[in-house]
């Protein structure tokens, strides 16, 4: 691939002005709605008060995407301790937490799955095996990225692996920019690494999910039970989106111009079976098959992503170096910890009950019968998605305050959260998600394409959902 295949065409200077006032407004709210939370007179605490305008603060910034989401997140971070609104040991409370170190170990560990080869061998074998034709490639496309969501446990990064594989394909056809093969393609392609995320305890969101799940849920969660247990949606999503894409971007042509085996030699490079790669292999392999056999063991996921990464730079193994995490984005890490901060102090100050009171009053009211309960909490998590931006935030706000209900209340608290962390993954907009800002900064397809795709995929994996939950969540003893 050149340069060229992945630039992103630079906007006009009229725009870039756009974009500057933009940002500008964008910062004074991010600091005028904190400033008139705090000042208000409210007949609350003042420590409730300031965690409030704090976390608005952090929420906005996040939702803006006025700076880098972890810095926000650290900024909100050092305000709640700087301010008074709680002790250091809670405001940074999320980086003592499992749940960063687990998305640390993944990330780790998919870096040394890259860095090999794996992902591009996984790549070469399915293609070599779907054909030539579009409608067989694009669903080898779908389906080599799920299961690079097992070695990959990032969409951000799994995305730029498959979009390589993507303008690779694109080429085999003859066209580019702007045809329904490119648009089609790009667009599942980006879409389902947000929802994968969600579906395998391996994307940020899904570790946030789980991690607040097992602290204020207080309840274990199987790596091996929440594969299984979305499983069947995984496999709906897979095959409606390349259902989707088949319908509303028919191909220009459906077998490709170009060399199937020219396509398969680029999508493999030229990779040998050195003893580095062996070794990268074998770790991944060894982390996903204790990861889904932990309700056998007991080892927690976050213990294994982290002992096997720390295991790659051991000086005998020598898969990993530290150039390699000095080149590794590791923000993500300090957003997750941020979140989870927040959610801690806005627990010990009372304030995350005043902030979700409201909200979740007309959720919890169905919570008691299963069958209103599950589009009560799908379709709840959908809209309060819309106002906290990524489902990072979105998850670290509102589970615990679920999750405190459903004890309260004598409710499955697994089967609460589960469903909501699910709820994440249906999107309408760039903002909601990192890998759709991603994949849209390639320029294949628009916004009305991605809200077309999320309306379609989240009406038919609430379907999906629901009778998963119905009918064979029971077997599994959910």
């Amino acid at each position: 691939m050149t340069a060229s295949d992945y630039a992103i065409v630079k906007p006009h200077a009229a725009a870039d002005d756009r974009s500057a006032s933009l940002r500008a407004l964008f910062a004074f709210i991010c600091v005028a709605v904190p400033l008139a939370i705090w000042l208000t007179p409210m007949a609350v605490p003042g420590a409730a008060k300031g965690a409030m305008a704090i976390s608005s603060f952090m929420i906005l910034a996040w939702m803006t995407n006025i700076m880098e989401y972890g810095a926000a997140g650290l900024i909100g971070c050092l305000l709640f301790w700087a301010t008074g609104v709680t002790k250091i040991e809670t405001a940074f409370s999320g980086f003592t937490s499992d749940t960063p170190w687990f998305l640390f170990g993944a990330i780790m560990l998919g870096v040394a799955a890259n860095k090999t080869g794996v992902p591009q061998r996984i790549g070469s074998f399915v293609v070599s095996r779907v054909g030539a034709s579009y409608s067989r490639l694009l669903l080898g496309l779908i389906i080599t990225s799920f299961i690079l969501t097992l070695f990959v446990p990032s969409g951000n990064a799994r995305l730029v692996i498959m979009a390589s594989f993507a303008i690779s394909v694109i080429n085999v056809f003859g066209v580019g920019k702007g045809s329904n093969i490119g648009r089609g393609i790009f667009l599942v392609l980006t879409y389902t690494a947000a929802v994968f995320d969600k579906m395998v305890i391996a994307g940020a969101g899904a570790i946030t999910a789980v991690g607040n799940i097992t602290r204020f849920g207080e309840i274990h969660v199987s790596y091996a039970l929440w594969f299984f247990a979305f499983l069947p949606c995984a496999l709906l999503t897979i095959f409606s989106a390349w259902w989707f894409a088949r319908v509303f971007y028919p191909p220009e042509r459906e077998t490709a111009t170009g060399s199937i085996e020219e396509l398969q030699a680029q999508l493999r490079g030229n990779l040998e079976w050195t003893p580095t790669a062996k070794k990268a292999t074998a770790l991944s392999i060894l982390a996903i098959v204790l990861w889904m056999t932990d309700f056998i063991h007991h080892i927690p996921p976050s213990v294994i992503a982290l002992g096997l990464a720390l295991v790659a730079f051991l000086p005998f193994v020598n898969v990993l170096e530290a150039e390699d995490m000095q080149k590794t984005n590791l923000m993500p890490v300090f957003f997750v910890a941020a979140a989870l901060s927040m959610s801690n102090v806005a627990q010990e100050t009372g304030a995350l009950k005043l902030l979700t009171d409201f909200f979740f009053g007309g959720v919890t009211q169905f919570l008691s019968n299963k069958v209103l309960a599950v589009p009560a909490l799908y379709w709840g998590g959908f809209l309060y998605h819309f106002a906290t931006a990524s489902e990072i935030s979105m998850l670290a706000t509102s589970l615990p305050v679920l999750m405190e209900y459903a004890k309260a209340e004598h409710l499955d608290v697994l089967w609460v959260g589960m469903i909501w962390a699910f709820s994440a993954g249906g999107k309408l907009f760039a903002y909601q998600s990192a890998p759709l800002v991603v994949g849209y900064s390639y320029g294949y397809f628009r916004h009305i394409d991605l809200i077309k795709i999320g309306v379609f995929l989240t009406i038919v994996e609430f379907f999906g959902l629901a009778l998963c939950v119905a009918f064979y969540w029971p077997f599994l003893g959910i």
